[in-house]
């Protein structure tokens, strides 16, 4: 008989891990509490298909590798050549078309090294100005999803900065159909190689069998009785809303200001929306003890910015708040190896986008897991190359 592993958890990280795991010839059980899979990468159903949170991929990490190798990305799409046009920053409250001098200046510095033990604030602000320095770090909180990004380590924020705003061209990209896609594709998989999925399966005690735990921190934090497993997080409001097509909408606006972020869903992939509309989402950092309210008035100014006369064209909309459910934050002093660590001894493996693995928000979830999944497979007594 094949050795057995248990997932517990059918977001990316777990369904990621099971296909491993089951490539390794392990006979593996994935539980899942919800009635679907995908964890935060569910989207709504059509005709608006929006996400939970971010929709792209960066092609220049393992992440990819192993996506494209068996095909799980799928096809992909790009956005028309005009939406380069419609591109921009606020920059003092007002919308520029190129970035500010200081940030072009910061992106050429990619190879200045960055230090771990000081703020970003502190040390950028040094070197960069303290403008420049507030400005930077409120761009990034596009992928930090934190109002006071430049608390955080220097080095941590350093690295974001450039994989974001000096990719390795080309490296953004949009999965057709978005990332409720690549989950089925994840499923299928899974299925494919012999993986049960039990949905509606809660489960609350640890099986016997080797275990990767694929959930939120908070809930693995919860099965497995380790009051240790907690972790910096960001929290913000996100705005998905469909309007009436118009010319002027913006294809992305960079928020130097207030760390807000808008985006385009349907330039780059038509399918997102009904014929004649555009979906975007837009999101904003919640500030350390504001209210629902005021965040939702400085979100609603910047879509004001983004999408002229948008509250007269809205055909679809709706709010979300995600708090401590953004991806791992590394305060000066840390990096990601001093995250909860993805081996928790006695056949207990953790996986997920707060977890001792490199990566950038989803990009943890999926390198967590591999690791995850060659460490259950050993204690399976496979060896991870077995096929």
């Amino acid at each position: 008989m094949k050795p057995r592993i248990t997932v517990i958890g059918g977001g990316h990280a777990g369904l990621v891990a099971a296909i491993a795991s089951a490539e390794a010839g392990a006979d593996v059980t994935l539980h899942e509490a919800h009635t679907t899979l995908g964890g935060r990468a569910r989207a709504t159903d059509g005709p608006h298909v929006a996400h939970e949170g971010p929709h792209v991929f960066y092609a220049d990490g393992p992440h990819w590798t192993w996506l494209t190798e068996r095909n799980l990305a799928g096809p992909l799409c790009l956005p028309p050549a005009r939406a380069a046009l419609r591109a921009g920053f606020r920059v003092d409250g007002r919308l520029r078309r190129v970035p500010p001098a200081w940030l072009v200046r910061m992106v050429r510095d990619r190879k200045r090294p960055a230090p771990v033990d000081r703020s970003f604030a502190e040390w950028a602000g040094e070197r960069y100005g303290e403008r420049a320095a507030a400005g930077a770090a409120a761009a990034i909180a596009v992928a930090t999803y934190d109002a006071d990004t430049g608390r955080l380590s220097a080095a941590f924020v350093w690295d974001l900065l450039h994989r974001v705003f000096a990719p390795r061209v080309p490296a953004v990209r949009w999965v057709r159909g978005g990332w409720a896609a690549v989950t089925d594709r994840l499923a299928e998989r899974a299925r494919d190689l012999g993986v049960r999925v039990e949905l509606g399966s809660r489960v609350t005690a640890l099986p016997d069998t080797p275990v990767i735990v694929a959930t939120e921190l908070a809930s693995a934090r919860a099965l497995l009785g380790d009051p240790s497993l907690e972790w910096e997080s960001g929290h913000c409001l996100m705005l998905d809303v469909a309007v009436r097509r118009h010319p002027r909408d913006m294809f992305v606006l960079f928020d130097m200001d207030e760390g807000a972020f808008h985006e385009s869903y349907s330039m780059q992939d038509p399918s997102t929306a009904p014929p004649g509309e555009s979906l975007f989402q837009l999101d904003v950092p919640v500030r350390a003890g504001e209210p629902r309210a005021e965040a939702e008035a400085r979100l609603e100014r910047f879509t004001d910015l983004a999408l002229p006369g948008w509250r007269d064209r809205t055909t679809w909309r709706r709010t979300a708040v995600a708090r401590g459910r953004t991806g791992a934050l590394d305060l000066p002093g840390t990096t990601w190896r001093d995250r909860p660590a993805i081996e928790r001894g006695g056949g207990v493996f953790l996986a997920g986008d707060m977890v001792a693995a490199p990566g950038m928000r989803g990009e943890i979830s999926v390198n967590s897991a591999l690791r995850a999944a060659r460490g259950a497979v050993t204690a399976a007594g496979l060896h991870p190359a077995d096929r």
